[in-house]
């Protein structure tokens, strides 16, 4: 089963428990809070069950920018407006609960990570009008298109706050099984960056100029990664045919995984809050579980 309910009532953790659970969501498993363990000022959840976001292809959602204390995903009439300092104000307090949760919860990672993202995500997943590459409903792996990780593992805490409707996912195989249908027939494996190519992306995080030619950031690991994300959304074959578990999050819980290892999909939901982090694979209680070490160890070389 890739998933592990766990009760409030078995918090907070053993140092053993802890290596447990890191281990369970190193290897491609979700960790499931039918009850959340972040709370909620009542008044939050209401202004967020309000909203409504406009009907722009731009945005998936609206994101808080923790490092910059910044919110983006609004729309013009919104940025700058009162509303708008309410949004950013309860993202930032539920970024600083989900930190302040995990930096119990995962004891054995002792807080070895940079913070990511927040988000809110207003609008129903099912039937949205994407591209093709952007949709959350096929299956996928992620890979930031602008922001490298450099072999850093995407862990990710969710919140279904609707209070009627579950938010449904999909999950097939974790990452070292699913590499298997891509390579090397469809996609290559990565190779260790050559003299040239470290030293134009150099200059182009030291110039700026990688936030004109995103891939020009990015390290073989990192352009690998996007590669297989965009392939398995364009695999109609995969996504039909790949071993499937449907999973339902219910109203008011909460959950979290590596989701640059446990490919999945969402079908549909609305209303849900996210926190990524960015966690130094150094770290891992099975090291070996990394995308970055499996790609490594094939490969035979460096790729960060």
């Amino acid at each position: 089963m890739t998933v592990h309910s766990i009760a409030l009532g078995s918090l907070p953790s053993s140092p053993e428990q802890a290596r447990m659970w890191c281990a369970r969501l190193e290897e491609g498993g979700i960790l499931y809070f039918p009850e959340t363990p972040v709370s909620f000022p009542a008044e939050d959840l209401e202004f967020l069950l309000s909203r409504r976001q406009t009907g722009s292809k731009l945005h998936k959602n609206i994101a808080y920018k923790p490092g910059r204390d910044r919110l983006s995903g609004l729309g013009r009439d919104e940025s700058g407006s009162e509303e708008a300092g309410r949004l950013q104000a309860i993202l930032r307090r539920y970024s600083s609960a989900v930190s302040a949760f995990l930096a119990g919860f995962l004891t054995p990672y002792g807080g070895r990570w940079r913070l990511d993202f927040a988000s809110y995500r207003p609008i129903e997943e099912k039937g949205r009008d994407l591209p093709l590459r952007r949709r959350n409903d096929l299956l996928h792996t992620d890979a930031f298109p602008t922001r490298p990780t450099r072999g850093a593992r995407i862990l990710r805490f969710f919140n279904n706050i609707n209070p009627s409707q579950t938010r449904n996912w999909v999950v097939s195989e974790p990452f070292a099984r699913l590499l298997g249908a891509f390579t090397p027939g469809k996609l290559a494996l990565p190779r260790a960056a050559d003299p040239l190519s470290r030293a134009a992306r150099h200059i182009a995080c030291a110039t700026g100029l990688g936030a004109l030619v995103p891939r020009w950031k990015r390290t073989p690991y990192d352009e690998f990664m996007m590669q297989l994300h965009n392939v398995m959304k364009e695999d109609a074959d995969f996504q039909t045919t790949c071993a499937k578990e449907f999973v339902e999050f219910a109203p008011g819980s909460s959950w979290m995984v590596y989701t640059e290892t446990a490919s999945h999909a969402v079908l549909s939901g609305q209303y849900a809050l996210e926190q990524t982090f960015l966690v130094d694979p150094s770290v891992m209680v099975i090291p070996g579980s990394a995308p970055v070490a499996v790609l490594e160890k094939m490969a035979g070389e460096k790729l960060t």
